[in-house]
């Protein structure tokens, strides 16, 4: 979510800047060109003050004006390089300087018309900095007894003034730029005060899907609306833990109170077979079908106790817990005429509840012998990879359909091609049970050529403190058969 409200913001901002800043641009341009014109109007004024003198019949105090006005003009284009001259109303120079020079736009330049006209320019266009042909051209008149009888033109070169605005501009750059900086670490933190309540939720709600339903949200941080979110997130998780532990409370004893009248029963069908022939069918079929009962009764009691009994996680050597268990197996293995093999390193560590550990092992172990037919192979192995122990259990056996291996592990699901094996169903629903709550996880998936292959997956470290289930299986290992 950040990915995508990070950028909106940052677009936002951008947006924002540019708003304030190709304005504030645009005026300190016009800002500096009305500093230039300003200057050139004052010119303009002082070379038309002496102009005045320079009209008027060619005696001594004329040339000698003349000469004054034409040395002033020369010494300001030396000075500034700047053109500047007097015109008459013909637009003839009568004093220019450098020599030659004429009106920019002769008698019909809009200055030139203006000045004549009686008023001084009022500027003229805006220059940017990529006008490099344009000159700023600034005309005022001359005025003798209300007429005017001459024009004062300067033509100024613009690359000063446009060096200007770009040494401006490059202020307001690095001013935008400091300020988008200061914009994205504000919007980062923003995003991250807004979210961290988000992520919070995700964690706890992945959490909670994934059994572990004491997870809850502290609702402090964040937006109010996302701690109302988190108080109604604790208000639903608190019910649906209740709910469900109602259910397996429900479970349990229900579980626990039909054993004993169920093992009456049971004892009464045996004494009830000694009165039969040997070798009657009905009596052994009452017989096994109350045998299969006790055992969904006893998987459904092991399924309700590793939903609720806390757990010990600790450092574990996974490789010698798996050789362990299959020294444990080996026997029964032999019995069925099934090849148990071992592969891995001696030694790999991981992070798990050693007794809830052994049980899934248990279990699976046990699920993999029965299924494997005489003279094939069950193959345990123990590998590291990255932060995770991966623990494989592959068997030969008839495995499952393709369309029925995401259904393995559900709670009473037995592949219709495997209904004459004895089992509850419970087993794998328990093995999930077992590993979910330590943070380990279960997949399935087909062996090759035939056969079944889980994959136990087991964190090599301690994961963090906000992660660690609340709640965890416990339950003692009872050996071969034990799950």
């Amino acid at each position: 979510m950040r990915a995508r409200l990070l950028p909106l913001l940052i677009v936002l901002l951008m947006g924002v800047l540019l708003a304030l800043g190709v304005p504030l641009a645009a005026s300190q341009a016009r800002s500096e060109q009305q500093r230039v014109v300003v200057d050139r109007i004052d010119d303009t004024a002082r070379f038309a003050s002496l102009a005045q003198f320079v009209s008027g019949p060619p005696d001594g105090t004329h040339r000698e004006s003349l000469n004054a006005l034409t040395e002033e003009l020369g010494r300001y284009q030396e000075v500034y390089g700047i053109s500047a001259g007097v015109f008459d109303r013909d637009a003839e120079a009568v004093a220019a300087a450098p020599g030659g020079w004429g009106v920019p736009g002769g008698r019909e330049g809009p200055e030139f018309a203006e000045a004549l006209a009686g008023r001084r320019s009022q500027g003229p266009s805006q220059v940017w900095p990529w006008d490099e042909d344009r000159t700023l051209v600034v005309a005022s008149p001359v005025i003798r007894d209300g007429d005017v009888i001459a024009v004062v033109v300067t033509e100024s070169p613009t690359g000063p003034l446009r060096s200007r605005i770009l040494s401006g501009w490059l202020g307001i750059l690095l001013g935008e730029a400091a300020a988008l900086l200061l914009a994205v670490v504000a919007a980062f933190q923003l995003t991250r005060w807004v979210l961290r309540p988000v992520r919070v939720l995700d964690r706890a709600t992945h959490h909670i899907a994934t059994g572990r339903l004491t997870a809850r949200v502290a609702p402090a941080g964040g937006p109010p609306e996302l701690r109302r979110l988190a108080v109604s997130f604790n208000e639903m998780a608190d019910h649906v833990e209740d709910v469900l532990e109602q259910q397996r409370a429900f479970v349990a004893d229900a579980s626990h109170q039909l054993r004993n009248p169920l093992s009456a029963l049971l004892l009464r069908i045996d004494l009830l077979g000694l009165e039969l022939p040997e070798g009657n069918r009905e009596f052994a079929s009452v017989r096994a079908e109350g045998k299969r009962l006790a055992q969904v009764l006893d998987g459904l009691l092991d399924l309700a106790l590793a939903e609720h009994t806390t757990a010990d996680p600790r450092v574990v050597d996974v490789a010698a817990l798996l050789a362990e268990r299959a020294g444990a197996w080996r026997l029964v293995a032999d019995r069925g005429g099934v090849e148990l093999r071992l592969a891995g390193p001696a030694a790999v560590t991981g992070w798990a509840d050693p007794v809830g550990l052994s049980s899934a092992l248990d279990a699976v172990v046990d699920n993999a012998l029965k299924f494997t037919p005489e003279g094939g192979v069950v193959e345990l192995s123990v590998t590291s990879e990255g932060d995770s122990v991966v623990i494989e259990v592959a068997d030969s056996g008839p495995g499952v359909a393709e369309d029925e291996l995401e259904r393995v592990g559900s709670r009473f699901w037995r592949s219709h091609r495997h209904q004459n094996i004895s089992g509850s169903g419970l087993g794998l629903s328990i093995v999930g049970a077992l590993l979910a709550a330590g943070g380990a996880e279960i997949a399935y998936a087909h062996n090759r050529p035939t056969g079944l292959r889980v994959i136990v997956t087991v964190p090599r470290h301690q994961p963090e403190p906000a992660t660690l289930p609340a709640s965890y299986v416990s339950l003692k290992p009872g050996g071969p058969g034990a799950a």
